[in-house]
């Protein structure tokens, strides 16, 4: 730390097409703020920023959905995702947004520095249109049905159903969502940033510089660098964002992963006019919190852009956690298979710590993990309640029964090795507490601190003031065996105030407000000491900081999210978030009974993949060729982003070898390859022995 002189945090900028839910808490926002108000707690130069991501397909078309227009949409959201985060705590320095003035003047001049400096591509393409509505279409745009699971719905970048990325070209009877025409190819002029030019310096950058960033992080960019690196277009065509800064390109924006990162300098620069110092110094230290599926654009293209620049630093770290799942099944917005955070706050009012509390314990730092309302009630009663909050108060109750309601005196003289060994936790817990969230280990830093806690009850009990009480007639210097463990016990309730209020910031106040301390107390510096309160000082009656949860309240919850759900089956899935969003669901439903004969018509045969390379400007195609004995042939599956080609090949499959032969990316594609879903990953279906290539499946 003592190598920068301020610090920078950003959260990802959630996009205001939507509420947000309890997996963006924990994917980044109670993270980063636990990160921040431990910063500010030591008194260092830190910046949070935030706000939310106004342009993109999602909010087109949820403006689209709803018959209003985007800015209506991000009018509406904008409040409502602010509202939430400021009722749960998130201590943003600002709550911004893409839509203001100074983020479109400062994201068309990034863009217009790098043209002007001649680092785009400039690239003439086909993309789909809709003739219908003079309209180029996103992926998002169009619908059709998903080859490998047979959703009637899916999107052209991915099937919500199955969670299977695709193209366009791969949908089967592909329509335009904004007409139901039938797309066409168009040809349209777009930039492209090389990234490939920025390959070398990348995996020196990260791969040799960052090897200290957690694994998923690593690994993921590792990934993606050794796979190599292709020019990405950084322009759209659409009505609906910041405008490409050059003449004679009405109808283009930019695209929205090159001007939302922007954001976060828009945004500083919204917020003090020292804005460089905080993004053109070298001694800032710039942290990204975001969740897994924003990795490459934080960690690979983001920086390339800034490096492009030249005057902006780069991230120090980018702490990503993996996805909370819920009640055992993958958050999905389309299926309203999530806990609200404004609804959470309506139904548990005064309890927003301990939804921080659960969050943070079950917190997926380094896989993803499970939340349920049985535990969150658990976590509350036998934790928050049993150990924490029940230290606390019978520490208060004794201090006003056995010592007149003032904080007793401690005699040195009578001290024994238990109060030596309590009050040596408080420096040894502070600095277990400090060195794990300098690591961005918030969860094994949360269990210190409640360890603590814990080491106080254990403490009471053994000391047994309240029957050492019952003697005092017959030997009045217990009353200095009382005193001291009261006097050790209410210092540790002082520094649990501080070293929770990172955490948990409502309880931290609880508790300064029943010391009668001032907030300075809750300052870094004070954590370990063991005289932070003054002896003979008066304090509060007691009051419970936590509530037990009972179980009618978590089976209501419980019903509330099974009563909300909506039937895939039934409902078209909407748009879901292009970050910090995760909605695929655990598995796929039945479809509708077909005839034996409908089955009969498909010729299944298994085939062995003998070469696979990726498509040019296709990040999820591969070009396969596969052996199917009588004949090979090529099929263009959308697998690359689950397997590498050279992993592949001499594997066998099962295929479709009658499908009816399709163009994608100008490649004919004859067939397709079955696959399985498991839990987001692609599986190939394949014969359990070796089979002869040809061989018919039935």
């Amino acid at each position: 730390m003592t190598d920068y002189k301020r610090i920078l945090v950003t959260a990802a900028l959630p996009y205001a097409n939507g509420p947000v839910h309890i997996g963006h808490l924990a994917g980044c926002y109670l993270p980063a703020d636990i990160y921040v108000r431990y910063q500010r707690a030591q008194k260092r130069d830190i910046k949070f920023i935030c706000g939310s991501d106004e342009h993109g397909v999602p909010i087109t078309i949820r403006a689209m959905k709803e018959g209003i227009t985007p800015q209506q949409v991000v009018d509406k959201y904008h409040a409502l995702i602010g509202e939430s985060f400021a009722q749960m705590g998130i201590s943003f320095d600002i709550w911004s947004r893409t839509s203001n003035k100074i983020h479109h003047e400062t994201a068309a001049a990034f863009f217009k520095k790098l043209y002007d400096d001649g680092l785009f591509e400039e690239k003439e393409t086909e993309q789909f249109y809709d003739e219908k509505t003079n309209t180029f279409l996103a992926d998002r745009y169009i619908t059709g049905t998903c080859p490998v699971c047979g959703n009637p719905n899916a999107y052209g970048d991915q099937c919500e159903k199955c969670g299977s990325s695709l193209s366009p070209e791969q949908l089967i009877n592909p329509r335009s969502t904004l007409s139901d025409a039938i797309p066409v190819k168009k040809k349209t002029k777009h930039w492209y940033f090389p990234l490939q030019n920025y390959e070398p310096w990348l995996k020196e950058w990260i791969l040799e510089g960052h090897k200290e960033w957690k694994n998923n992080v690593y690994g993921q960019c590792k990934s993606w660098l050794e796979n190599g690196l292709q020019s990405r277009a950084m322009t759209r065509d659409s009505n609906w964002g910041v405008k490409v800064p050059l003449p004679d390109t009405e109808g283009k924006v930019l695209y929205v992963w090159f001007d939302a990162p922007i954001g976060y300098i828009s945004a500083t620069k919204e917020l003090t006019e020292q804005w460089a110092d905080y993004w053109q110094q070298d001694d800032t230290k710039l942290v990204h919190f975001i969740g897994k599926d924003n990795i490459v654009f934080h960690c690979i293209i983001f920086p390339a852009m800034l490096k492009a620049h030249g005057k902006y630093v780069l991230p120090d770290n980018v702490p990503a956690n993996e996805f909370l799942n819920i009640e055992g099944e993958k958050v999905s917005t389309s299926r309203n298979w999530a806990v609200w955070v404004h609804e959470y706050i309506k139904d548990f009012p005064g309890c927003e710590d301990v939804l921080r509390y659960v969050l943070c314990t079950n917190a997926p730092e380094t896989k993803d993990n499970d939340f349920t309302w049985k535990d969150f009630q658990d976590r509350n009663n036998s934790e928050l309640v049993a150990i924490f909050g029940n230290f606390v108060n019978r520490a208060m109750v004794l201090m006003h029964k056995l010592c007149g309601g003032k904080v007793p005196a401690l005699h040195t003289a009578i001290l024994d090795d238990a109060d030596k060994a309590l009050l040596a936790e408080f420096e040894a817990t502070k600095t277990t507490v400090e060195n794990l969230l300098e690591q961005y280990k918030f969860r094994d830093a949360l269990f210190a601190v409640i360890d603590l806690a814990r080491k106080g009850n254990k403490y009471m009990q053994d000391k047994q003031p309240w029957i050492v009480a019952k003697n005092l007639a017959e030997n009045p210097d217990n009353q200095q065996k009382i005193d001291n463990c009261l006097h050790i016990c209410l210092q540790l309730t002082a520094n649990l105030a501080v070293l929770i209020n990172p955490f948990l910031p409502q309880t931290a106040r609880k508790m300064l407000h029943l010391l009668k301390v001032v907030e300075k107390m809750l300052d870094w510096e004070n954590a370990g000491k063991t005289r932070l309160l003054s002896v003979g000082y008066s304090l509060r009656a007691p009051e419970l900081l936590f509530r037990k949860i009972e179980d009618t309240e978590i089976a209501a919850q419980v019903e509330k999210l099974k009563a909300g759900l909506v039937k895939p089956e039934t409902t078209k899935p909407e748009a879901g978030s292009q970050k910090s969003e995760n909605t695929d669901e655990k598995s796929t439903p039945v479809k509708p009974a077909i005839q034996y004969d409908d089955f009969a018509k498909i010729d299944l045969k298994v085939g062995t993949i003998l070469s696979a390379e990726k498509v040019e400007k296709a990040d999820k195609l591969l070009k396969l060729q596969i052996d199917l004995g009588f004949e090979k042939r090529t099929i263009v599956s959308g697998i690359a982003l689950h397997f590498k080609p050279e992993d592949i090949i001499g594997k066998q499959v099962v295929v479709v070898s009658n499908l009816a032969p399709r163009k994608m990316r100008g490649i004919e594609s004859n067939g397709m390859i079955l696959m399985a879903e498991d839990n987001g990953k692609l599986i190939f279906v394949s014969p359990e022995t070796v089979t002869a290539s040809g061989a018919g499946v039935s």
